[in-house]
């Protein structure tokens, strides 16, 4: 699975507005709503938070990965965000996070779920990526360096 597969060119927020959890991923549930990508933000919502409260998903070096399964979708939804300020995600390290990458998946779609969150996961361990999406100009930018670099992978 590629990540051009599961995230769309128009699915990256450049600059997140909120700066904690619970309003980035209202931010992120509204922004899929408004795109008919989901039908209810408080559902998404609700779901995310669900999740949460499990253990962060905020899993260190400024990344987090929300995810969620729903019934609203029959295929995976990716949405990236970038928080040129940072956002207090109780991360695991403690470190406010710069880069959201939401995942949801259908209820029924555990492996692929699984294999979306590792792909993406191992794609956030490049420092470099990190450190140059930082400073990408905008969504374009970020979408075309999220891919080149996910290409290194087979």
């Amino acid at each position: 699975m590629k990540l051009s597969e599961i995230l769309k060119e128009n699915f990256i927020i450049a600059d997140l507005s909120s700066r904690d959890k619970q309003g980035v991923l209202t931010e992120l549930a509204k922004f899929l709503e408004e795109r008919n990508a989901i039908k209810s933000k408080e559902t998404l919502f609700a779901s995310l938070m669900e999740r949460e409260s499990l253990g962060s998903t905020g899993i260190g070096e400024n990344v987090a990965i929300p995810h969620a399964k729903s019934d609203e979708t029959e295929h995976i939804i990716t949405l990236f965000g970038r928080s040129l300020k940072g956002i207090d995600f109780d991360s695991l390290d403690q470190k406010p996070v710069h880069f959201v990458c939401l995942l949801i998946a259908p209820s029924n779609s555990t492996g692929l779920h699984l294999k979306a969150l590792a792909r993406i996961s191992r794609l956030f361990k490049s420092q470099s990526l990190r450190e140059t999406i930082l400073i990408a100009e905008d969504a374009d930018k970020i979408y075309s360096l999220l891919v080149e670099e996910d290409s290194k992978f087979s």
